[in-house]
């Protein structure tokens, strides 16, 4: 793991490979090993930058839910990259869900230094004020029961959500190894994320776009009919974009499907 201070916190990040900079985002209570299983595989053609978030794996736990706002850890991100790679900071950005927002906001508000887009399962966000309102709510009411109840009473209630249903065929190995993974952020860090960077404190970027410049890869597991939706949506509205609904995969598709999410992301990757 390597380190770096950006606008004051200290983040963490795993990189590996040469070439062009891939930026990985990972979701909310993820990490940089979200990707353990991709990074040798992308890093055979791509210098691989796995970032870990506030509030998630190693990186900094502030104590104000306003250093986790979407447009602050954007513009971390965008140093992160001009410190990296002065001569070409310009990179690809793939984020899943969480970090798929964000590598969203990224592309609408720093477009030169994104070469190139990949959501899985992401959204742009609520639409309208009264949905922000409702979800603020109910990101409060989460936040709050980290608090109270503890991590693992959260990570075990976050799990049994339908959302990640089709996590449950995966082999007991992986699913602990991912609960063990859920289980290393730190409690106040991810309830200060739902306060900072919730759908609900995002601000919408909807109507953004049919501006978004750099090519987008929209992923969606078919058994997660929401974000079928949200993707189907969205590649209407931006000017370039391709959407790949990927069968027998749910939410976490990087999680259910490795090898053909690999081989998908890959191939979108080489042709820019």
């Amino acid at each position: 793991m390597k380190e770096i201070v950006l606008n004051g916190l200290r983040y963490f990040y795993r990189r590996q490979g040469s070439g062009p900079l891939l930026l990985l985002l990972h979701g909310f209570t993820g990490s940089s090993e979200n990707w353990h299983a991709l990074i040798p595989y992308f890093a055979e053609q791509y210098d691989v930058v796995a970032l870990e978030l506030p509030g998630h794996g190693r990186t900094q736990s502030p104590p104000d839910p306003a250093r986790y706002e979407m447009a602050t850890v954007a513009a971390d991100i965008a140093a992160l990259l001009t410190t990296l790679a002065p001569d070409r900071p310009q990179a690809h950005v793939l984020g899943y869900s969480m970090g798929g927002r964000l590598a969203l906001y990224l592309a609408v508000h720093y477009p030169e230094l994104v070469r190139s887009l990949v959501l899985e399962s992401a959204s742009p966000g609520l639409a309208t004020e009264t949905e922000r309102a409702q979800r603020r709510a109910q990101d409060e009411r989460l936040a709050a029961d980290i608090e109270r109840g503890g991590l693992a009473a959260f990570v075990e209630r976050w799990e049994a959500l339908p959302l990640f249903a089709s996590q449950r065929r995966l082999p007991a190995g992986i699913q602990q190894r991912h609960r063990q993974l859920r289980l290393q952020n730190n409690p106040a860090g991810l309830a200060n994320s739902l306060r900072g960077m919730g759908t609900g404190r995002q601000p919408s970027l909807w109507p953004h776009l049919p501006a978004v410049q750099p090519p987008v890869l929209l992923l969606a597991g078919q058994e997660d009919a929401k974000f079928v939706g949200i993707a189907q949506q969205m590649a209407a509205q931006l000017p370039q974009a391709q959407l790949v609904i990927v069968p027998e995969a749910g939410h976490t598709i990087h999680l259910e499907q490795p090898e053909r999410y690999g081989r998908t992301v890959r191939d979108w990757l080489d042709a820019y």
